[in-house]
């Protein structure tokens, strides 16, 4: 089938990463095409410009039924528990994010002809991988369930890709900061939250250490590797776990001083809780050189461009 022809059902479409490629994929692929699923989040305006289904992935038949009725031939399975929201409930954490991997896998399967995109994490590096330069093969030793969940589907992608031949793709994303959706409690959720504190009240208070370094995307270039890994050519996909992408390394004070160029009288304070100990268990940078030569991944935006496009963004929504 020709990618203009794609059927495409994005679950958690309504998340942050989740509501910014399905428009993404609309706009490529025509809205018809790009079915919505929602499951205890409403949908936006936005959202609604094309087919939407409620649907709990935790419900395999529930897949199976939409997977026919739009005949559908990829999915972006995007729904999840994230890593802060995920340690206050470890049991619903690992119920969400596995069995709705499992079931979108076995679905998919079952129908043949598929392809899935699955995103994994930074969180799956824990206790014995360098923290610079974090390589893609480094051992995976998560310290958080969110990491766990991530690590184990990581290995379950890999299983359905060679034992049944199942075309599944999957990026390790870095911490991703978006302008269109509110985080969605992630250890990296500082990020964005300083954004809309520094043009609200010209103060935030960070809950992580100013010396904090992670590596961090912006959501464009979040959902072009999604994307580009996904119409890339099978010969070209390598690694069924998931690849290494990132755009760029910088610290939480960094963060602050940049937007300070652009808000005067910015200030913020460091008042570090139980997320600063996940955030010193992952990569402060990535390695993605297999991803660049594999399928020619390339970020678009650095840290001024971030900021500067940000803030504009922002004080456009806030003032509307």
């Amino acid at each position: 089938m020709s990618e203009s022809g794609k059927r495409i059902l994005v679950i958690g479409a309504t998340g942050q990463i989740g509501s910014e490629i399905t428009l993404e994929l609309r706009r490529r692929y025509g809205k018809d095409n790009v079915v919505a699923s929602w499951h205890k989040k409403g949908l936006s305006e936005q959202l609604e410009s094309g087919p939407v289904e409620h649907l709990d992935a935790t419900d395999c038949q529930s897949i199976k039924k939409i997977l026919s009725e739009y005949s559908i031939d990829t999915v972006y399975h995007l729904a999840a528990i994230l890593s802060a929201v995920g340690e206050k409930n470890p049991q619903l954490a690992w119920n969400v994010n596995m069995s709705s991997l499992y079931n979108v896998l076995e679905a998919s399967r079952e129908k043949g002809g598929m392809k899935v995109f699955w995103p994994s994490s930074i969180a799956v590096f824990g206790r014995g991988a360098p923290r610079f330069n974090t390589p893609q093969d480094a051992v995976l030793i998560p310290s958080t369930i969110y990491g766990v969940t991530k690590a184990s589907g990581e290995l379950l992608c890999n299983y359905y890709a060679t034992r049944f031949n199942l075309d599944v793709r999957s990026v390790r994303y870095p911490g991703i900061i978006s302008s269109e959706t509110m985080p969605g409690g992630g250890t990296t959720d500082y990020a964005v939250e300083i954004f809309y504190e520094a043009i609200k009240n010209k103060r935030y208070s960070c809950f992580v250490r100013k010396d904090t370094v992670l590596p961090m995307m912006y959501m464009p270039d979040c959902t072009k590797a999604a994307v580009q890994i996904m119409e890339a050519d099978p010969s070209d996909i390598h690694c069924r776990m998931a690849y290494n992408v990132t755009a760029m390394s910088f610290s939480a004070e960094e963060l602050a001083a940049e937007i300070k160029k652009h808000i005067k009288g910015f200030e913020v304070d460091y008042e570090p809780d139980f997320r600063q100990m996940i955030a010193d268990s992952w990569p402060m940078s990535l390695d993605d050189d297999l991803a660049r030569e594999h399928w020619g991944w390339k970020p678009d935006f650095n840290l001024t461009t971030i900021v500067v496009d940000m803030i504009a963004k922002l004080k456009r929504k806030l003032r509307a």
